[in-house]
Order: structure tokens, then sequence, then C-alpha cells
């Protein structure tokens, strides 16, 4: 039988159906690190991290997803997404299924955490029901607390006040003062709790901790509030605000201005979501979701403390090691010598890293070696997102005031990053440093350092391509991938690159790396396409692709055709995945995997069998519409043959596991892929262990690399 499509088939049109709605996808990953924060075999805290995790990702999607759904509703309700749902049908499906996993959430932390921390000596203490000891610490911190604490009783002729999203919040039901007839006989006031203070009050305790929620604690005295006044409920709460707010760049002359307006037009958003205490009357339930606008399907009760991101607290408490994994201390790379200048490490050859198994400091030092070495001439870089007190930025604005030429590419559209990202322009303009605010109408999330250096054979580009932020606190807990190479071709790609976003020109053609949004999309279907010609003829082919989410509809029926064609496609995605798995003619040779473990899967590596010559490529890409289509993004090579086998076993292990992955099903449901016979295999331990592994043996080598000393010589 031939082992070629027919032109007809291949044009056939693809059937309907074959996309999952990508906000539902969404849900469905906040569900995976939902059910490790309810396996019981996970370590007490890691279970409350994960749960706080939940409630944070909750937070963002409906700052953003959600608000972004409720301002198309009022522009185009009837629109249809890939899937077929309409906006309305979206919110409505969104509503229900966040409903259900609020629900699960609190059975977890009231039914399971609660109780089996409390065995464990973390106790949250009953007001009701504290002793003397405990009344006393009480009374002293609500004195120190209610001296912050500003009350706003509520006049009805009077505008609501502004209420910050995602502060904590009561709400205080007083009687009225003058019974007035067919008025009702109370009022309402607002406390606002403040984010300075600690949601989580200690108190005294011989063994283990022992605390209180800040919001009970100021609850159990809130009469004191409001001397005078008979207080008949207090309820918490909190809003949620529509945070996709966007710059008009069209309409703003000065992009710094434009986004602080941004920023201040979140403050006042519409509420898109009311998260009330379960205990509060109907008459505080009626009153909040009247005067903030909010309808049914966007208020929340809560049966429990409102945010449980409040939990991060208590996986930091220091006495609990017993209750937390394990520690993974990042490694040096084998292939940097801390002795030896990075410039010479990486001129010897192309240095490839694994974070956060491999620590970030070999990138973080290279910057910090180019700010202070005189044979440097330039430094241009991409920030997107920063650490509270970067090095690298120090790094920059060191190399700018010693007369090197600086230039950073600064996103201002990084959403929640902004203000931090604006503070960092303005200081690396004060040091010298050229600051170039990106493209209009685009973000600039390439990953991407160059260093000019001047060296006796002529001009040398050291280049850091890599698939995560210049982050070092965050590169301890996301998995990404580095790239360190002076590759000629590659160093003038990223010359290349930079002058044509910081000249807002057309770039010319790259010699090996592919950019969004010219021709990364291209390049993929081409890369693709060309394991399908491959197929037809006969040979083996095989795409291995990882990215955290796939929704581009194109980039999808590429790969269905490749399905069809008989191309095996084995995909990671750990978050957002449209495309159907495991449909009979449609995509019955594509697997889809997620990973959800101690460290937050972030790296892009895809993988073409390219006839036995393998294409291994890093991105900074998602396969998604925005990163394709609607910001710049890099797709680059790997070509050391050593670095592209290591990235194709890193690929092939995550496949291997049956500890921490999960199976998408052609239902869109995710089933938790079990051991079945032999030992348990957890990725990313095994990636972790295999770095050991090998800094113990370049250690070893290292020692035992004597060197002789030459002979002495003898003249006659």
């Amino acid at each position: 039988m031939s082992n070629t499509i027919s032109a007809e088939t291949e044009e056939s049109p693809l059937p309907d159906g074959r996309f999952f709605n990508r906000e539902l996808s969404w849900v469905e990953f906040n569900q995976r690190v939902l059910d490790h924060a309810d396996d019981g075999r996970q370590p007490l805290l890691e279970r409350a991290k994960f749960l706080a995790i939940t409630s944070s990702n909750l937070d963002e999607f409906f700052m953003v997803r959600v608000g972004g759904l409720k301002l198309q509703f009022l522009q185009n309700a009837g629109i249809r997404e890939p899937s077929g749902m309409t906006v309305s049908e979206q919110l409505s499906a969104l509503s229900d299924r966040c409903h259900r996993m609020q629900c699960e959430q609190y059975r977890i932390f009231q039914r399971e955490l609660l109780p089996a921390l409390s065995e464990c000596g973390i106790q949250q203490v009953d007001l009701t029901q504290a002793g003397s000891r405990h009344q006393k610490a009480l009374r002293s911190v609500f004195e120190k607390v209610s001296a912050t604490l500003s009350p706003h009783a509520l006049d009805p002729s009077l505008p609501f006040p502004l209420l910050q999203g995602l502060q904590l919040h009561l709400c205080v039901r007083l009687k009225a003062e003058t019974e007035i007839e067919g008025e009702t006989p109370w009022q309402f006031a607002v406390v606002p709790l403040g984010r300075a203070m600690s949601r989580l009050v200690s108190l005294p305790s011989d063994r283990g901790y022992h605390y209180t929620m800040l919001e009970d604690l100021v609850a159990h005295h809130v009469e004191e509030l409001f001397p005078g006044r008979q207080v008949l409920e207090c309820s918490s709460f909190r809003i949620t605000r529509n945070a996709d707010i966007r710059l008009r760049e069209d309409q703003a002359p000065d992009l710094m201005l434009g986004m602080e307006e941004v920023l201040e037009s979140r403050k006042e958003s519409a509420c898109v979501r009311l998260e009330l205490s379960a205990t509060a009357s109907e008459h505080t339930k009626a009153f909040l979701t009247e005067t903030l606008a909010v309808t049914s399907e966007d208020l929340f009760l809560v049966d429990g403390p409102i945010d449980l991101t409040c939990l991060f607290q208590l996986t930091m408490l220091e006495g609990f090691d017993g209750l937390k994994d394990q520690p993974w201390r990042g490694q040096g790379s084998p292939d940097v010598d801390p002795a030896e200048p990075l410039f010479e490490t990486i001129a010897k050859g192309d240095v490839l890293m694994l974070h956060p198994y491999e620590r970030f400091d070999p990138v973080v030092r290279l910057v910090e070696e180019a700010a202070v070495d005189p044979d440097v001439l330039a430094i241009k870089q991409v920030l997107y997102r920063t650490s509270r007190n970067s090095p690298i930025v120090a790094a920059l604005k060191r190399a700018a005031e010693r007369g090197k030429y600086v230039t950073a590419i600064v996103e201002l559209k990084a959403r929640f990053d902004e203000e931090r990202n604006m503070e960092w322009a303005r200081e690396m303009e004060h040091a010298g440093v050229q600051v170039i605010y990106g493209i209009k109408g685009l973000k600039t999330h390439a990953k991407i350092c160059i260093i000019v250096r001047s060296e006796p054979q002529g001009i040398v580009r050291y280049v850091h391509y890599g698939t995560g932020n210049y982050n070092e606190v965050t590169a301890r807990l996301y998995s990404d991938v580095s790239l360190l190479t002076c590759d000629e071709e590659l160093g003038s790609d990223a010359t290349t690159f930079f002058n044509a976003v910081t000249g807002a020109s057309h770039p010319l053609r790259y010699h090996k790396i592919s950019a969004a949004p010219t021709t990364l999309r291209s390049r993929l279907k081409e890369l693709i396409a060309s394991e399908i010609a491959r197929k037809r003829e006969g040979q083996k082919a095989e795409i291995i692709v990882k990215v955290n989410a796939l929704v581009d509809p194109q980039i999808i029926d590429a790969l269905y055709r490749a399905s069809q064609a008989g191309v095996r496609v084995r995909l990671n995605i750990r978050g957002i995945c449209c495309l159907r798995p495991g449909v009979r003619g449609l995509s019955e040779n594509i697997t889809v995997i997620s990973i959800v473990d101690r460290f937050l899967e972030h790296a892009r590596i895809v993988h073409f069998h390219h006839g036995g010559e393998p294409q291994v490529l890093i991105s900074s890409a998602d396969w998604m519409p925005r990163n394709l289509d609607r910001r710049i993004e890099l797709l680059v090579p790997v070509e050391s043959a050593r670095w592209r086998k290591r990235l194709t076993h890193t690929l092939q292990t995550y496949f291997k596991d049956n500890t921490s992955a999960w199976k998408l099903l052609p239902s869109g449901r995710w089933r938790r892929i079990v051991p079945k016979k032999g030992k348990r295999v957890q990725a990313q331990r095994v990636l972790f262990e295999e770095v050991v592994g090998e800094v113990a043996d370049a250690d070893q080598n290292r020692r035992t690399a004597f060197e002789t000393h030459d002979p002495p010589s003898h003249n006659p």
C-alpha cells in the first residue's frame, strides 16, 4: 500500500468540533494543580502551596480572561470562537465550572488540610474559644491593627467608595441611629483591611505554630470600631476588577504616560467577581451585588477564609521541614568553570543549561562581567520581567556609567509588571542606558542578550538566547533553557534582530533564527510540512513539542494534517490545549501530556526528526495567536550535536513520567498517568539527578586533570 496521501485527502476540510475552548481548557489546567493539593502523597505544606497557587491563578484568570470576555460581550456578544461557543456561553460555562472548583478548594482546605495541619502543630485558633493567654495577645495585636484601620460608614446619598481590587474588606451592617418609616432600619459600613498587614496573625504557643486570620481578629473586636453603634452583622468580602484594560497606542503619543493611565484605570474598572463570606445575610448579599453591579454568575459565596493565597505564608514557616519537599538545590553548570571568565568558556563552544536544575548564575555573571570588561563595547538586552532587586539591571546601569553603549528594550506592557518596568526604565535612563519601549502594537517577549566585544581577531558577539525571563528569582522555580553562544551567524542574527526592533524597521533575512510576527509561524508550518512529506516518502517522521499553551488554529490544523499523514506527534503542553487528540481519522497519532510538579514547566522546546538529522529548537513563544501574531518572539536552532541530544533526551524523559503527568483524552478530560509495572518515574527528579551526576563527574575530572611542569631548560 502506498504511503502517500492524495491531494484530495490533504485538502479535504477538517471536521467541526476539533477545537477545545481556550478558557475552559485553562480551568482544567488549574484543576490539575488543585488535584496536587488533593493528593495525600504530597507533604502537607506542599499541598497548601498548590492550593494557594490555584487561588492566585484564579485571581489572574478573572482579572484578565473573564474581564476580557465581559468587554467582548459588550462589543459583540454573538461572536463565536474556534470551538463554536459564543461569549455568553463561555461566561456561563466558566461561572459554573469555577463555582464547582471553589467548592473543591474549600473542601480540601476545611476538611483535609486544616485538621491535618493542626495535628502537626500548625493550628488556627477559634477566637470564640480562645484562652486568656490568647485573648491577651489578641488584644495587643488589635490595638496595633485598629490604629491603621479607617472604617467608612456609607451614606446612600453619596457615591460608594472606591474599593481596591483583590483587597480584603469587611462589610458591617449597623442598626440605624434613627428609624425612618419606609427606609431600612440599618446602615452599612466598609472596613478595608489593607495589604500592609499580615493576613495570618501569630499567637503565642508552647509548641508548634498558632495563628488566627486578620479578618477574624478585626471582626471579633468590630464593635470597638463603631462606638455607640449596634453591630448587626460583619462579613468579609473581596472584589476582583477587570484588568483587561489595554493601551490604545494609536492614541497615546507618550507610552510611559499612557501606561500610567492604564494602571489608574484598572483601579476603578468594573467588578468581575465578588467573593463574599457564605455566612453573610441576604441583606448584605443584596446590598453588595446591587451596589457593585454583579450578577449571580459573578457572586462566589465562600465557606472559609476568602483568598487562599494566604497559605503561602504557612509554606514559609520555619521548623516544619518534615511537611515540605526535600529541597533540590540548583547545581553549577558542569560546563562553566567559576574560576574562568565566561567569555573564555563560551569561546570554547556553546553552553546549554537546564534551569532550575542548573543555576541561572552564569547568565547573570555574563552581564556583570561584561559591565566591567574593558574590551566590551556594547550590551543589548530585552527585559520583559525582572526581579525586584535585579542584579542584571544593576549591571546594565554600571556598564553605561563606565561608558559602554548599553541598550535595553523594556516592555512596559508586560501585564502586572508595568509599574516595576517603568521604574527600571527611568533608573536606567538616568544612568545613561538607551531605553527602547518596544514596537507599537506589539509586545517584545523575546529572551535575548548580546554582548559585543573587541578581541584580537576582531569583533565577537556573545549571545544568550533563552526561554525564560531575566529574573534570577523565578529562575529557581521555573524550568527553562539557556543557550550561551558566540556562533558568528547566531550573533549576526541577534544584531539584525536588535536593529530591527530599535530602529522600528523590517529585519533583513536571518541566517538561522526565526522571529514573530514575521517568520516564526511560517517556519513552524514549514517544519511540520517537512515531516509530512518525509512520511509520505516512506521515511520515519516524528514531532515532539514542549510548550506552555497550544491555541493557534493554524498550527493545530497543521498538526492534524501531520497525524492524518501518519506522523507521530507527541505534545507536552503545560496549560491550555485546544487540540483534541486521539480522534480516529483526525488525530489518532497525536498524544498530549501535561506535567504538574514542584517546578513550573516553562521551557519551549521543539524536535523534528528531519530524516534522521534532528532539528531541535528553543523558543520564547507559546503556540498561541497572540505570540505568533502580536508579539516579538524568537525561535532559535540548537546546532551542537551534544546539546540537541540533551534536549531530545529531556523531551523524551517527560513522556516516561508516571508520577506527575496527565494525559488528555479525546473528550477533553485529563487522566492522571499512574505506574502499571516497574518503578515510578518523576521526570523532574530524573532531570535533577542527572544534573547532579554530571556535576559530580565534572568535579572529579577537574580534580584528576593534573598539569605537569615543563622540564627545566639546560642551556649549553
